[in-house]
C-alpha cells in the first residue's frame, strides 16, 4: 500500500509513470482472487451456518473496517488521498450507489443460492463487464477474448439450466449483483486517476458516502435490529468470524481496485469467475447444499476452460515482446 499511496501523491508527470510490469498485474490477480474466495466462504458460513439474519449490517461492518483502515493509513503517511471538498461527490458518481448495489445484492444472493449456483451465475458479471467496457471505456478485444467469455457463459447457461433447487429470489439478487459488479469496475477503472481521487480515494469516499444511508436502510426494514437480537454474539467462534469478514470486505475492495488499476475491469471479472468455479468445486464436498447432476457438472467444467483459455490469451499477449505500451494506462491526453 506505500508505493501505491507515494505514486498517487507524487503528482509526477503521466509520461514519465512506469507501465505497471507483469508481476504487478499478476499479482495483482491473485490476491484478487485469493481475498474474493475466503470472503465468499466466510459469508456463506455467517448466512447459513450460523443463520445470522442480517446481510447489511454485514455489508456496513465492512464499509465501517475500509474508513477505519484507510484513514488512519492516511494519519500516518502510509497512503495519500486528496482531503474531502465539494467536487469529490461529483467526481465519485455513480461509483456510490453501484458500490452499494453491490455489496447488498452480493450478500442476499450468497444467502439464498448454494454455493456451486451462486459462482455459476455470477458468470454473467463478463459480459456484462465487456459490454461496458466497450461502452464506456472504448476498449476492443479480439475475437478470441470474445469466445472465451461466451464460452463460460456458455457453461453457466447448462449449469444454471439443471439446478434443482431453483430459487427465483436468490436468481433475481445474483443477475442484480452481475450487473452492480460489472458496472462498478468499469467505473472504477475510470476514475482511478492518480491527479484526482485515486485508488485509495475511491475506496475512502465510497465507504463514507454509503455507510450512514446503509445504516438508515438497515434501520427501516429491521435488519438491524435482527442483529442486535441474534443469539450468537456470545459466541467467540461466530464473532471472530464476523470480524473475520469484515476485514475481509475491505481487502477485496481494496484487491478489487487494484487488480482493475493494473489490469482491466474484464480482466477482473474473469479472475473472479474462475475463483467461483473453484469454489463451485469445493461447494460439492461440503456445505451440503449442493444438488448433483451431469448438466451442473459439465457446465461448471466449461466455464473453468473459458476462463482458463481467456487467462492463456491474456498472459499470452502480455508476453510478446511487442507490447512497448499498455493501452489501458495511458492517459487519455496522451494518446495520439
Amino acid at each position: 500500500m506505500t508505493a501505491g499511496g507515494q505514486a498517487e501523491g507524487s503528482g509526477a508527470d503521466p509520461g514519465s509513470v512506469g507501465l505497471p510490469s507483469r508481476a504487478a498485474k499478476l499479482l495483482s490477480a491473485l490476491f484478487y482472487g485469493t481475498c474474493s474466495f475466503l470472503l465468499v466462504l466466510v459469508n456463506k458460513a455467517l448466512l447459513t451456518t450460523y443463520r445470522f439474519p442480517s446481510p447489511i449490517v454485514l455489508g456496513i461492518g465492512q464499509m465501517a473496517v475500509t474508513i477505519m483502515i484507510l484513514y488512519v493509513s492516511k494519519l500516518n503517511k502510509i497512503i495519500h488521498f486528496p482531503d474531502f471538498d465539494k467536487k469529490i461527490p461529483i467526481k465519485l458518481f455513480p461509483l456510490p450507489l453501484l458500490y452499494i448495489g453491490n455489496h447488498i445484492s452480493g450478500l442476499w444472493s450468497t444467502s439464498k443460492l448454494s454455493l456451486p449456483m451462486f459462482t455459476v451465475l455470477r458468470k454473467f458479471t463478463i459480459p456484462l463487464t465487456l459490454l461496458l467496457e466497450t461502452i464506456i471505456l472504448g476498449k476492443q478485444y479480439s475475437l478470441n477474448i470474445i469466445v472465451s467469455v461466451f464460452a463460460i457463459i456458455l457453461g453457466a447457461v447448462i449449469a444454471a439450466g439443471s439446478d434443482l433447487a431453483f430459487n427465483l429470489e436468490g436468481y433475481i439478487f445474483v443477475f442484480l449483483n452481475d450487473l452492480f459488479t460489472a458496472a462498478n469496475g468499469v467505473y472504477t477503472k475510470q476514475k482511478m486517476d492518480p491527479k484526482e481521487l485515486g485508488k485509495y480515494g475511491v475506496l475512502f469516499y465510497n465507504a463514507c458516502f454509503m455507510i450512514i444511508p446503509t445504516l438508515i436502510l438497515s434501520i427501516s426494514t429491521g435488519d438491524l435490529r435482527q442483529a442486535t437480537e441474534f443469539n450468537q454474539w456470545k459466541n467467540v467462534l461466530f464473532i471472530i468470524q464476523f470480524l473475520l469478514s469484515c476485514f475481509l470486505g475491505f481487502l477485496l475492495m481494496y484487491s478489487t481496485v487494484l487488480c482493475s488499476y493494473y489490469n482491466s475491469a474484464l480482466t477482473t471479472a474473469v479472475v473472479g469467475a474462475i475463483k467461483n468455479v473453484s469454489i463451485a468445486y469445493i461447494g460439492m464436498l461440503v456445505g451440503g447444499d449442493y444438488i448433483f447432476s451431469v448438466l451442473n457438472f459439465v457446465g461448471l467444467n466449461i466455464c473453468m476452460a473459458g476462463g482458463l483459455r481467456y487467462s492463456f490469451l491474456t498472459l499470452s499477449s502480455q508476453l510478446k515482446p511487442k507490447q512497448p505500451v499498455d493501452e489501458e494506462n495511458i492517459p487519455q491526453d496522451l494518446k495520439g
